[in-house]
Formats: structure tokens, sequence, C-alpha cells
């Protein structure tokens, strides 16, 4: 369960994270078109600092472009409002999850009149195996799931949808006693 956070930015506004959703007729729901980043923050000895912000924002948008996805976003006004959820929420250390999504509207795979929006969360998540992974290590399978070749699939955008495959994987691993997923590509190899 997530470690809740006070605020979550939608759409140039802090709105309390109880209040923070989206229509269930939202077209990235029902399609997959969504691009995303994952981001640390961690505490230094002079302040929070948010690691590779601008890497990853320009990823973030970057995504979105190969995507087709349109929006008004800048590259400042993103890395701005990601340091704005951290700050309002006075987090030290925590994993930022910026998101642009097409928002509710027609339905259908061509929606694009449809509003592209921007979300930003932030929370306190310890490590991704947890602390007893670092500490004892952790069992990984390899998972009967092919990983999706760079030709096969978009590689060049952090899309939501490219994660049902992982999602499979690590499923099937962790019904099997194991922790972690390994996927090999079509010519067998990591």
């Amino acid at each position: 369960m997530l470690k809740e956070s006070r605020w979550i930015f939608m759409d140039d506004r802090m709105v309390p994270w109880q209040e923070a959703s989206v229509h269930v007729l939202t077209h990235s729901l029902h399609y997959g078109m969504a691009v995303f980043e994952g981001i640390r923050a961690y505490k230094g000895t002079d302040g929070t600092h948010i690691f590779r912000l601008e890497e990853h924002t320009e990823r973030l948008l970057n995504s979105a472009r190969v995507m087709q996805m349109g929006g008004d976003f800048t590259l400042k006004g993103v890395m701005d409002a990601t340091c704005r959820v951290v700050v309002e929420n006075g987090l030290d250390s925590c994993y930022i999850r910026p998101i642009i999504y097409i928002g509710y509207g027609d339905m259908g795979i061509y929606a694009k009149k449809n509003p592209v929006r921007l979300s930003i969360a932030a929370w306190e998540w310890g490590t991704y195996l947890g602390e007893e992974g670092l500490s004892r290590g952790i069992r990984a399978k390899v998972s009967s799931y092919t990983r999706f070749g760079t030709n096969n699939f978009l590689a060049r955008a952090k899309v939501s949808a490219h994660y049902v495959n992982s999602q499979l994987a690590k499923w099937e691993v962790k019904g099997a006693g194991y922790d972690e997923a390994i996927l090999l590509d079509s010519d067998g190899m990591v």
C-alpha cells in the first residue's frame, strides 16, 4: 500500500491526495496511451535533491511527442511542478511519478480532441525490493514471457501499455515463489 502524501499536482493545480481522480471513461484507462517517469529524490546534507530531474523530464516530454499526444507542457513548467509537489508535501526522500495522459472525451482509438493532462504525485517509498531484499538478496526466475523487442514496440517512449508484459511476468514468477522476473528477448538474451 502506498504511503499517501497530502497533495498531487493535476493540470496546473495542487489537489488533495484523496480527491485526485479521473473519470472511469478516461481515454488512457481504456487504451493505455499514457507516458510516465519514475524519479527518486534523496535527502542530502544541503537539502533534497531530485535525481536527474531535467533528464527525466526531457524523456517524459519526448515520450509524449513520440506518442503524438500533443499538450503544451514545457520543460521548465514540468520541472517546477515536480519540485512543487515534493516541497508542498514536505518530502525529503521520495518517489515521484509524473504522468501525461489522454483525458475524458471521445472514445475509440482516435481521440485527438481529448485533453492531454499532466499529473504528478510524490510519496515516501523505500527500496524497490524492500530492505530485506537489500540485506539478504532476492530470488529471480526467467519468465516464460518474452521481452518486447525494440522493433516490435515503441522502445523510444516510456508508455504505460509497455508494462503489461512485465506485470504478467512478475505475477508468473511471484506465483512460483520468486521475487523478481527476468525477461529474455526473442534471441534468448537478457
